[in-house]
């Protein structure tokens, strides 16, 4: 084993079984730390012998996270060994992960269990690349909306016994009733089993508060098909009409350009479309969405629901007042408001370097906006951009023939800001 003398802080992964399944180094670990940290279920694990201070985790888990921080040692001389047990891999949604925002990985030794997911594919014969695996534990259920495709294998960490059927309403919902899901419960221990059925027909009682799904999912005819590449159909969002057409909305996604673990301002969000497609990208990208219409807040936050990105940020108020106090961008989408004071300016000033502002206007007004802004910015590196004129016609019915509806033209500016 590697030398962890200067780590004070060692995490443990623990299986269903717990002390019987650790190994003699995780067991010394656990034997050489005067504090140890979990769950209840977890520290009546220890054995009696076992002579260290005993701490249940407290809720919400960032308190917990603060107070093992605080106990960093400020020299060798005062070093107090902390160990922490936790279920499965702790770097799989787990501790660990949130430990190591605070902390180097030089003062934490981490000794993991299998992660539920490998335990998962062992018992039902899925390759663990193959499959899409996610959590639902502590987030709401519609987070499964963009992950529910035609053949798609998704190995989901439950919140409750009450998942199973959770997810059951919402495949059925979205026309996927006949996807199978399999319910593991108590994996790797003796108390292990799993059962299984369509989820049109779903009436197994609930079993065990800590459990996983399996989910193999099979569209019926009338299913709905939304793909997380963007461009939607319009027809996906309840909104008002003022919504950022399905064509425009794929060409500005486009020039956004949708990075895993950054952040887009959506400003003038109006329905939420264009923050809710960044999003439905990876769960990892994260997007801002900014309105003072009330009854636009609502359509947004029932978008999001619906399109399964609940943990969309919705900020109420006029852009750039409300701007200042948000976390810095990554990109920035502008889909209306350019008449708003400096808008554009304040934006580009926030952008992050690297990051990518796309601006669309309508009016005349808002295409000299564009056109001045860009004009200000021509000699100054990386902010002139490209002004893009998007014209989109689609064919209607004329008595008994066809013929072509132009929409309203859209000028676009798209820049990037240079690192």
């Amino acid at each position: 084993m590697p030398d962890i003398s200067k780590k004070w802080l060692c995490v443990i992964g623990i299986g269903e079984d717990g002390w019987d399944d650790l190994s003699a180094d995780a067991r010394d670990l656990l034997y050489e730390s005067e504090i140890v940290l979990g769950g209840e279920r977890h520290l009546k694990m220890l054995p009696k012998d076992w002579e260290g201070e005993r701490i249940v985790w407290s809720s919400p888990i960032r308190e917990a996270v603060s107070k093992i921080v605080s106990w960093r040692p400020e020299d060798s001389a005062s070093v107090q060994k902390v160990a922490i047990m936790a279920s499965g891999d702790p770097l799989c949604y787990g501790i660990a992960t949130k430990l190591l925002r605070h902390l180097p990985i030089e003062e934490i030794w981490i000794k993991p269990a299998l992660t539920t997911f490998s335990l998962m594919c062992s018992r039902i014969g899925w390759s663990l690349p193959d499959v899409e695996t996610l959590t639902i534990h502590g987030r709401p259920v519609e987070m499964l909306h963009p992950f529910v495709q035609p053949g798609a294998k998704l190995l989901v960490l439950s919140k409750g016994e009450e998942s199973p059927e959770q997810a059951a309403k919402l495949l059925c919902a979205r026309g996927f009733g006949k996807s199978i899901i399999t319910v593991l419960e108590h994996l790797g221990g003796r108390k292990e089993r799993q059962f299984s059925g369509p989820a049109d027909s779903w009436n197994h009682p609930e079993g065990a508060a800590l459990n996983a799904m399996a989910i193999e999912c099979i569209p019926e005819s009338n299913a709905t098909i939304l793909s997380r590449i963007p461009g939607l159909p319009d027809e996906a969002f309840f909104h008002d009409g003022q919504l950022t057409k399905r064509e425009i909305r794929a060409v500005s996604l486009s020039r956004l350009m949708p990075v895993v673990d950054q952040v887009l301002w959506d400003v003038g969000a109006g329905c939420g479309s264009v923050a809710i497609e960044w999003m439905r990208t990876s769960p990892r990208c994260r997007a801002v969405a900014i309105e003072k219409s009330k009854s636009r807040l609502k359509l947004i936050e029932q978008n999001s629901q619906e399109l399964g990105v609940p943990m969309l940020q919705i900020i109420s108020g006029s852009a750039p007042e409300v701007l200042a106090d948000l976390p810095a961008p990554d990109a920035v989408f502008i889909g209306g408001g350019l008449s708003s004071g400096n808008l554009l300016q304040t934006c580009w000033n926030a952008l992050k370097p690297g990051g990518r502002l796309v601006a669309n206007a309508v009016t005349l007004e808002g295409e000299q906006k564009l056109l001045q802004w860009q004009n200000e910015n021509a000699g100054k590196s990386g902010a002139s951009g490209d002004l893009t004129r998007l014209s989109i016609s689609r064919a209607e019915k004329i008595g008994k023939f066809q013929g072509w509806k132009e929409m309203r033209s859209v000028i676009q500016l798209a820049v990037i800001k240079k690192y």
